[in-house]
């Protein structure tokens, strides 16, 4: 294991292709890794910094702000899935031009399609994105990106954020909690971002199989993760996943659910990554 810069480094910006720009911080040494989160996620709220500093040693880990969140700009055109994909990109090119790319929940969709448009990722690692491709779970509302953007644009951030974790399975005590909770400011902070990530999963959460050939044009060798302890529709979806990408095999973390762990997450990315 190399020796690895545990602290990130300050926030530097990487411009997309409408004008946009993306902050991002490094941590560690090795070859470029860069993280994709989830929703509501940012690199002060969620998983990304404890997973950067665990791969810190052979990596060097990019984590950054999706547009719209924490240090990077709202967005210089009307959101669009392509943005976000130009978005990753841009932080690619400011990395060195490629890289192996972390992708977690509605980031892990994203990444997907961004795989599939060619964006320059070397190898690819999925974490549970979160798809409804059975019917061991009720299909999601098709309008529903529409529906939690009508609560962002009256005012109501906390009922959209009450809303959404309401309808990933957070229990209605700990929803009551966590509204007292610092954390809660940050996550109403973003709540305007609810809809750009349930636009990029909900085509796919409405109890149907992949359509035929889906993912067939996502190059890069792909490891897909389901935890061990996630619900059945989840981890049937990350084996659907796993079978449409031409390349890519599936790995089972037992005893996780979709909340990472980076002690548990982090040597099964730098095995697949590293060899």
């Amino acid at each position: 294991m190399t020796t690895a810069t545990i602290t990130p480094s300050s926030t530097q910006y990487a411009t997309s292709a409408d004008g946009t720009a993306i902050a991002h911080e490094v941590t560690g040494t090795g070859p470029a890794l860069v993280c994709v989160d989830g929703a509501m996620c940012q690199r002060t709220l969620g998983p990304a910094r404890d997973l950067a500093k665990a791969l810190a040693g052979d990596f060097t880990v990019h984590v950054y702000d999706r547009r719209g969140r924490g240090e990077s700009d709202a967005g210089a055109s009307p959101y669009h899935l392509d943005r976000e994909i130009e978005d990753l990109q841009a932080v690619i090119d400011a990395v060195g031009g490629s890289a192996h790319v972390f992708a977690a929940s509605s980031g892990a969709a994203l990444a997907l399609e961004a795989a599939g448009q060619g964006v320059a990722i070397d190898r690819l690692a999925l974490y549970e994105a979160p798809f409804i491709l059975d019917d061991t779970h009720a299909p999601n509302a098709i309008d529903l990106p529409e529906q939690m953007q009508a609560m962002i644009d009256a005012g109501r951030r906390g009922e959209a954020v009450k809303t959404f974790m309401r309808l990933v399975g957070v229990p209605a005590p700990f929803v009551g909690l966590m509204r007292v909770m610092p954390a809660w400011k940050k996550m109403t902070a973003v709540a305007h971002t609810l809809p750009y990530d349930l636009s990029i999963v909900v085509p796919q959460q409405q109890g149907r199989p992949l359509p035929e050939g889906r993912y067939a044009g996502v190059a890069p060798t792909t490891l897909v993760i389901a935890g061990g302890k996630s619900p059945d529709y989840m981890r049937n979806a990350q084996a659907r996943i796993a079978e449409s990408v031409p390349d890519a095999r599936l790995v089972t973390l037992n005893g996780q659910t979709h909340m990472i762990k980076a002690k548990a997450t982090a040597p099964v990315i730098t095995e697949f990554f590293l060899n």
